[in-house]
């Protein structure tokens, strides 16, 4: 019986090759995915429609609110930033996302008998979010162990992986090919038009179309613009 893992699943490129490269290590991918009060709920859609699809045992939807508290263009009355962003962390950075994010795959996990937490993050090609470094991850799956009850009793050491953390997005792009991933079935724009439509401008989607260019190949994914 091949063991579980939990797959931090946003229904995008990098998420999506994750949870292909989580079932070729041998794992039962379990994906999770989040409806936070995002600006782009479009990835959810294409999530919800996909997990199944692209191999996840099972796929739970974690619902809660955080335009409560703003402080975000993906969750605020901010404009998503267009045409690139400085080198600052940009304003598409969610507090705390994924420190709130791994909580509850950790939690899943927990329950699932579980001790494998697969997330996309990144660290070259990516936005500069403080939460996508090795260092948080690392500490991260330190507080894993110290923090549950299966961690303390000592029936198994969590981990944390992140095979896309030092891979450009071309090379993501061209593993997850490789795979046999379909990227028509991923979405990646923080700012899509109400059918869906990815803008082409915004940070995700440059890094996205940047990735297919210097890949050499043509991205599946109808854009605005």
């Amino acid at each position: 019986m091949q063991p579980k893992a939990v797959v931090l699943y946003s229904g995008g490129l990098d998420s999506t090759t994750c949870l292909a490269m989580a079932q070729a290590d041998g794992f039962t991918p379990f994906a999770i995915s989040f409806s936070y009060g995002q600006r782009h709920s479009f990835e959810l859609e294409v999530a919800k429609a996909n997990a199944r699809r692209l191999g996840a045992a099972d796929h739970l939807v974690v619902d809660f609110d955080l335009r409560l508290m703003g402080g975000s263009a993906l969750t605020a009355d901010i404009d998503v930033p267009k045409e690139g962003v400085g080198t600052d962390i940009p304003v598409t950075y969610v507090p705390a996302r994924n420190t709130i994010f791994l909580s509850f795959a950790l939690g899943w996990a927990e329950v699932l008998g579980s001790f494998d937490i697969y997330i996309g993050v990144n660290a070259l090609d990516y936005s500069g979010y403080p939460d996508c470094r090795p260092e948080y991850i690392a500490a991260f799956e330190t507080l894993a162990n110290l923090a549950t009850k299966a961690g303390v009793e000592g029936s198994g050491r969590f981990r944390i992986h992140t095979p896309l953390i030092n891979m450009t997005k071309a090379g993501i792009i061209t593993a997850g090919v490789g795979l046999g991933v379909d990227y028509g079935l991923t979405h990646s724009c923080y700012d899509p038009t109400p059918e869906g439509l990815s803008c082409g401008h915004c940070d995700s989607c440059r890094l996205r179309l940047k990735g297919f260019a210097e890949a050499g190949l043509v991205d599946p994914l109808p854009y605005a613009s």
